[in-house]
């Protein structure tokens, strides 16, 4: 017999791959919860039947509110997929240290908020764990210290606690994604907190954001460690711990530096 239709809750649902994540899961029977800032971009996305919640993560306090709506509209929760995430581009040199905490806030300790509130939920139920890195999460990129910190500091965190969780039956799978077709690089932090001076700096052709979200669904499905996305993030994978200098010369070549 079959269980219940599991519910997923999903940050950043608004747009990009949190939208593409939305669409995936309810494609699979899930009931969906939908967490974002963006409360007009979650009317467009949200259906009839989902449960839509405006959601600052960079408050603990709203994101614990979030989560118990969530538990209480359910009355359970499967899944939490760490989605929602801001970045910068700029130089070190050039970046005001607030914007790196700008971008540690969202894409960190967003994180941190949703998965200390929703585990209690995923203990019970055995449940998954989501989170959103990037090839910046393991390797060096131009011009994004800020976030690359961010997604580092997210390998420590989750990578620590799946061994915490694993007793529970709870899974974690760290998702490293290349270049994505997303609006996060027009809503990118310049060094003074406006928009950036320098382009995005993609490398490849960027993925449809509906088929790294059928990745990511059959990873969690599978409890998956960590998934590499794309073809340009695999070989930064390897090339990255084979050659750390070779990687850095490619990536400095690539993206225009000296």
């Amino acid at each position: 017999m079959a269980g219940p239709e599991p519910v997923v809750v999903v940050t950043g649902a608004a747009s990009g791959i949190g939208a593409a994540l939305v669409r995936t899961y309810a494609s699979h029977g899930a009931r969906v919860a939908l967490l974002d800032r963006d409360g007009e971009g979650l009317e467009r996305h949200a259906r009839a039947e989902d449960f839509s919640i405006p959601c600052d993560v960079t408050d603990a306090a709203t994101c614990a509110r979030a989560i118990e709506q969530v538990a209480k509209h359910y009355g359970r929760i499967d899944t939490l997929i760490n989605n929602a995430g801001i970045t910068h581009v700029s130089a070190f040199e050039e970046t005001d240290p607030e914007v790196i905490r700008r971008v540690m806030d969202v894409n960190f300790f967003g994180a941190l908020h949703c998965t200390k509130a929703a585990l209690p939920h995923l203990i019970e139920t055995r449940g998954r764990i989501g989170v959103m890195s990037s090839v910046a999460g393991f390797a060096p990129l131009m011009r994004r210290t800020g976030y690359c910190a961010s997604k580092h500091a997210l390998h420590g965190l989750f990578d620590t606690l799946r061994a915490e969780v694993r007793p529970h039956g709870v899974s974690v799978t760290l998702v490293c994604p290349s270049f994505v077709r997303t609006a996060i690089g027009d809503h990118a932090l310049g060094g003074d907190g406006g928009a950036p001076r320098a382009d995005r700096g993609e490398v490849g052709q960027a993925m449809e954001p509906d088929a790294v979200a059928a990745r990511i669904h059959r990873a969690l499905e599978r409890r998956t460690r960590q998934l590499v996305v794309g073809r340009v993030g695999i070989i930064s994978y390897w090339l990255s711990r084979m050659s750390p200098s070779l990687y850095e010369r490619a990536m400095t070549s690539s993206q225009g530096g000296s």
